[in-house]
């Protein structure tokens, strides 16, 4: 995407009318928030990435979760495939989308011009990041409703354990996905940066097979991978277990993975290309 195109954006009517009339935090970011949604929506791999993916993952998955010994740890496919599924959306929808967003819109100079106007650098960082969270938010939701139906698992008998790991999972990705564009030299680049952390995840998360069902050496040293806290909770949530101690260890470690992916961003993050 060029800076052209995001010229095309910003004086568009709506957009101008938005410009105009903005006056403080929330209008900066709304103005933002249109422009990048509208690119979003230009740019169809990223749309297939964010939308559709994740599902047919999710289906792809599906005959294999079906014959691993799930019963026998209180488990059954709804709930293994529903979590996974968030995980998916978490990986893709929301950090492989926002680190492409932003490699780009620093590879064009948008990133760089944006600052020398009102927002601030948490806002651009947000406003570029909220198109993909929200579609990602959203996709959560469609899931927890409709594929609790489609999956015979019914509705999360803890809900409030999935919010709070979306919500963790959430942060947690857009940190990362930031912090990963230190390493990302070009948009197409992205596309390898950003597989390390996919597939680490995927993998050993408890996304594709449940650490419930792995030995509990192996276990206790997948717990400590970046998205394996959120996995849990969205899986507690489903199943109702779970105590309160899992619970709080869980928080501990996502919330200092958040931090080190935060200091990563403001330590190494770039607002110009990288030559």
């Amino acid at each position: 995407m060029s800076v052209t195109d995001f010229k095309t954006v910003e004086n568009s009517p709506g957009a101008g009318a938005a410009t105009a009339a903005r006056t403080g935090p929330r209008a900066r970011l709304t103005a933002l928030f249109r422009a990048e949604l509208t690119l979003l929506g230009r740019n169809k791999t990223a749309l297939f990435m964010t939308l559709l993916l994740p599902l047919i993952m999710a289906f792809a998955m599906r005959q294999a979760v079906s014959q691993m010994p799930l019963q026998e740890n209180g488990l059954s496919v709804g709930t293994v495939l529903l979590p996974g599924t968030i995980g998916f959306v978490l990986l893709f929808a929301v950090y492989s989308s926002v680190t492409g967003s932003l490699v780009t819109r620093r590879e064009e100079l948008v990133l760089k011009r944006l600052r020398c106007g009102e927002l601030t650098d948490r806002e651009v960082l947000a406003g570029t990041a909220l198109p993909a969270v929200l579609l990602g938010l959203a996709q959560c939701v469609l899931l927890v409703v409709c594929g609790g139906l489609m999956l015979k698992s019914g509705l999360p008998q803890a809900p409030h354990l999935v919010v709070l790991g979306v919500l963790l999972g959430t942060v947690i990705a857009v940190s990362m996905a930031a912090a990963s564009t230190a390493i990302t030299k070009t948009a197409e680049a992205a596309q390898l940066t950003t597989m390390p952390f996919v597939f680490i995840s995927m993998g050993g998360s408890g996304m594709v097979v449940p650490l419930d069902v792995l030995p509990d050496k192996i276990a206790n040293i997948l717990e400590l991978l970046p998205l394996s806290p959120v996995m849990g909770l969205v899986r507690d949530g489903w199943t109702g277990g779970g105590d309160l101690t899992d619970t709080v260890r869980r928080l501990v470690i996502a919330l200092v993975w958040a931090g080190l992916a935060v200091f990563a961003v403001r330590r190494w993050f770039r607002w110009e290309p990288r030559h």
